[in-house]
C-alpha cells in the first residue's frame, strides 16, 4: 500500500504565495507521472498541474504563470508553489501518482489522500 500526504495549505490574502507539499510512502518501486488536484465546495475535482519523471510539466489555463510544480524523486515528494493567489482558487487540493509497486510490479493510482485546505481571502 502507498499512502499520499499533502500539506502546506492555509489562509492567504489574495497576492500571496503558498508551497503544498504531497509525500509519497509505502511500497514504493518508482513513480511516473505526479500531479495536483483541487476541488472547490460544489465543483469536481480538477487537474492543476502534472509532472513526468523526465520533469515535463503541464498546467491547467486557470494557473499557467502562476503556480509551479516541481519533483524530489529522492524523497518521493511533489510541490506546488502557488503565487499571485486569487480567491479562485481557493479549494482542497489533492496529489496522486502512477505508482509502481514494490513486491508486485503493478502500477497503479493511490487512494486519494486527506488534501490540504487553500483559502485565499480577497
Amino acid at each position: 500500500q502507498v499512502q499520499l500526504v499533502e500539506s502546506g495549505g492555509g489562509l492567504v490574502q489574495a497576492g500571496g504565495s503558498l508551497r503544498l507539499s504531497c509525500a509519497a510512502s509505502g511500497s514504493i518501486f518508482s513513480i511516473g507521472t505526479m500531479a495536483w488536484y483541487r476541488q472547490a465546495p460544489g465543483k469536481q475535482r480538477e487537474l492543476v498541474a502534472a509532472i513526468t519523471s523526465g520533469g515535463r510539466r503541464n498546467y491547467a489555463d486557470s494557473v499557467k504563470g502562476r503556480f509551479t510544480i516541481s519533483r524530489d524523486n529522492a524523497k518521493n515528494t511533489v510541490y506546488l508553489q502557488m503565487n499571485s493567489l486569487k480567491p479562485e482558487d481557493t479549494a482542497v487540493y489533492y496529489c496522486n501518482a502512477e505508482v509502481v509497486e514494490k513486491y508486485s510490479g503493478s502500477d497503479y493510482y493511490p487512494s486519494w489522500g486527506q488534501g490540504t485546505q487553500v483559502t485565499v481571502s480577497s
